[in-house]
């Protein structure tokens, strides 16, 4: 059975397949850290599609890319409607020259209240649940098929440290952070062989509003910079991150330079990724 390093070296010698086209699909563009993305993919020439629930967000952050004489095609939805979701998939697709090279999942929520689980509101932990899983599964299942059909595309999931680490709150962020890791293995176990890259991305702590109103970051003063979020998502759209295919990044840690620098490292590891850890070799669950 092949091993990790043996699967990367593959990769990195196997010639070629099917261009990406410079097209990307944004979800949760209208505000935050997907108008921070959105704007970076077409200052750097990508064709952008703008994706979200507010029209007026999507239509301003349009417009700005428009007035910098990029293209951007917008479709407002809500991304745990099946419907809505696949008619948004379908306009940005038609809008968008070869189809969507790019998904980026960034759209998510969180808890109204910073509390631990029994404290919570079970129906508003299942709403982030449903928004940060459902939605992304929604959004990719509709997105593969063009990839698919044209041998070549990358999706990159926006998820959090939390989808790692055990939280003392925010539980349904945290599940659904953890799931949302999962589904990025999957996509790269199932279609990697097909031309299809994946990335886990954790942007940090970005100053949004959404970051602005939650308790545990009052007083924070260290703030990841959105810059450094745009420059990983470049590099994997422009395939330079191929290489940690399923595997998980972090912005204001890692960088394009040295994830490159120490991709073989991770690969022999098999490090970067969502696993039970065993106790050794002799461990029955091996």
């Amino acid at each position: 059975m092949s091993t990790p390093a043996a699967r990367a070296a593959a990769a990195r010698t196997a010639a070629p397949g099917p261009a990406v086209p410079r097209t990307a699909l944004v979800t949760g563009a209208g505000r935050g850290i997907g108008r921070e993305l959105a704007l970076a993919l077409a200052r750097a020439g990508w064709a952008v599609g703008l994706v979200g629930r507010t029209r007026a967000h999507l239509d301003d952050v349009a417009e700005q890319i428009r007035e910098d004489d990029g293209h951007a095609v917008v479709a407002a939805a809500d991304l745990v409607d099946a419907h809505a979701v696949a008619a948004a998939v379908t306009h940005v697709e038609t809008g968008l020259a070869g189809g969507i090279g790019l998904l980026v999942n960034n759209a998510g929520v969180i808890e109204d209240e910073e509390l631990p689980f029994a404290a919570a509101d079970v129906e508003d932990v299942w709403r982030v649940v449903e928004t940060n899983v459902r939605g992304p599964l929604l959004v990719t299942h509709a997105v593969l098929p063009g990839m698919l059909a044209r041998g070549s595309g990358r999706v990159l999931n926006v998820n959090s440290g939390s989808g790692h680490r055990a939280q003392p709150t925010y539980t349904g962020y945290t599940i659904s952070k953890g799931a949302l890791a999962r589904f990025t293995t999957q996509l790269d176990h199932q279609y990697r062989d097909a031309g299809i890259r994946v990335l886990d991305l954790a942007p940090g702590v970005v100053a949004t509003a959404m970051t602005a109103a939650m308790p545990v970051h009052a007083g924070r003063t260290a703030w990841t910079d959105p810059a450094d979020v745009a420059a990983l998502v470049l590099g994997f759209a422009a395939g330079d991150l191929d290489d940690l295919s399923g595997r998980f990044v972090r912005a204001g840690v890692d960088t394009v330079a040295s994830l490159r620098e120490h991709a073989a490292a991770i690969a022999d590891t098999d490090a970067r990724t969502l696993r039970l850890a065993t106790w050794g070799p002799d461990d029955p669950i091996v």
